[in-house]
């Protein structure tokens, strides 16, 4: 059986951060998913709000670097919830448990829009992850060019099939 799912969306509020009574910690939040398809009367696109929950890693990175009004591009899977209410009614609850929460804006983007102020978690400069297999999987090297002129190709293309 299959159950994954992958959603884009607005946060509706800033993530509550919790915990277990063992320590471990819990984010929820809800997105806001506009429709594809679709419009009201009015022509506004039909809007789905979304709860979601985070786990562990998951929930403190999200509690740290996501706010109200940030896009969020949510993997995870959908679970239904029941539980019975104070009244005795049985209560149902359906929630999308993720599995990774990634960034669906840049930080300038959601600037604009004045509701993220987190700071930049990627600031550290990127790594190249190619130079440890430099030399087992090395392409053979052309001769360069000079710096200041194009150098002139010399192929026969006799050879060629077609």
């Amino acid at each position: 059986m299959l159950n994954h799912i992958v959603l884009m969306g607005r946060l509706t509020k800033d993530p509550e951060l919790r915990r277990t009574a063992t320590g471990i910690a819990v984010a929820s939040f809800s997105i806001a998913v506009d429709r594809d398809f679709g419009k009201t009367e009015s022509g506004d696109k039909e809007t789905d709000f979304i709860d979601i929950v985070a786990w562990r890693q998951t929930a403190e990175f999200v509690s740290k670097y996501f706010a109200k009004g940030r896009m969020a591009v949510v993997s995870g899977r959908l679970q239904i919830r029941s539980w019975t209410d104070r009244e005795g009614n049985k209560r149902r609850n359906a929630e999308v448990v993720a599995d990774n929460v990634y960034f669906g804006d840049s930080k300038r983007d959601s600037d604009s829009q004045g509701s993220y102020a987190a700071p930049n978690a990627f600031s550290a400069p990127a790594q190249s992850y190619a130079a440890p297999y430099a030399d087992s999987y090395a392409a053979p090297s052309a001769p360069a060019a000079p710096a200041s002129d194009f150098a002139m190709i010399e192929d026969d293309d006799a050879d060629l099939p077609f």
